[in-house]
């Protein structure tokens, strides 16, 4: 069974850093397209970055030079390193995968700008 779970959210203040993670179990993150998306209050989810199965990584402008995505084979995890956060980087944070023809989600992470 596919499950991805979020953690490592919280609040910090502006110019802080949060490190995300998102568990993957039920298939190898090795193997798919791993995407961080986020949604702020009352506005649709954007992408944020994605990393493929070889490794082509791709962020959105807004976060080009202060997020980091990576992955841990042996963990099977996948993470989201955010450096000088913005207010307007709050929102809740998911990590999905599309597995033909599904894509799969989790429940998200709380991420919290201010100060």
């Amino acid at each position: 069974q596919v499950q991805l779970v979020e953690s490592g959210g919280g609040s910090v203040e502006p110019g802080g850093s949060l490190r995300l993670s998102c568990a993957a179990s039920g298939f190898a993150v090795t193997t798919y397209r791993m995407t961080w998306v986020r949604q702020a209050p009352g506005k649709q989810r954007e992408l944020v970055a994605t990393i493929s199965e070889n490794d082509d990584i791709h962020y959105a402008d807004f976060v080009k030079g202060r997020f980091t995505i990576s992955r841990d084979d042996a963990k099977n995890t996948v993470y989201l390193q955010m450096d000088s956060l913005k207010p307007e980087d709050t929102a809740v944070y998911y990590c999905n995968t599309l597995i033909i023809p599904t894509v799969y989600w989790g429940r998200g992470t709380q991420v919290t700008v201010s100060s």
